[in-house]
């Protein structure tokens, strides 16, 4: 879906891209191009991801698992390319990247990224989580960051939704993931 040239916009798109623009993603980009569409819902699901992304008590490499765990769950390019750099950044270990890209789990894990990964697991099969493994995850993120959690699977979830259904192009220069099988 291409983007919409800004003398098509509507008032209220033009309204949407101003403020997006003018935050810190810097314009309207991936799964926000084709959201443009419906400007209102556009610029409520970025201000949700902008806290997820930048305001939530989430630790990064954490939440980029997560991401990822996610981008993997949808087999979502755009969300991939990303945030695997942002994972290498704040720590997740090379092998780890590559054991969600090819739907695996590593040998060895530090606790707090088993969690997620355990917890991301359950969340994509019914969302009902056992009291041991919430628990678990409460003891690595506290109340507010286990929901922050569940709602960035959701949210990434949406935006992987929208890309794959309207074929969002990758950034320029990169190349799409290889993914495995799992």
């Amino acid at each position: 879906m291409p983007a919409i040239a800004p003398e098509a916009m509507t008032a209220a798109q033009r309204a949407a891209a101003d403020e997006i623009t003018a935050g810190r993603r810097g314009g309207v980009v991936g799964p926000f191009i084709a959201a443009l569409r419906s400007p209102e819902c556009m610029r409520r699901l970025q201000h949700f991801g902008a806290y997820l992304r930048y305001d939530s008590p989430i630790p990064p490499h954490l939440r980029e698992i997560v991401i990822l765990l996610t981008a993997y769950r949808w087999r979502q390019d755009y969300e991939w390319v990303t945030h695997e750099p942002s994972a290498r950044t704040a720590g997740v270990a090379p092998a780890t990247l590559d054991a969600i890209r090819t739907g695996t789990i590593p040998a060895s894990l530090p606790a707090d990224e088993a969690t997620m990964f355990e917890l991301c697991a359950v969340l994509f099969d019914d969302g009902r989580v056992p009291d041991v493994l919430y628990a678990r995850a409460v003891d690595v993120l506290g109340e507010p960051g286990v929901i922050d959690v569940i709602c960035a699977v959701g949210y990434y979830s949406t935006l992987a939704l929208v890309m794959n259904a309207t074929r969002t192009a990758l950034p320029a220069g990169t190349v799409a993931p290889r993914w495995g099988s799992g």
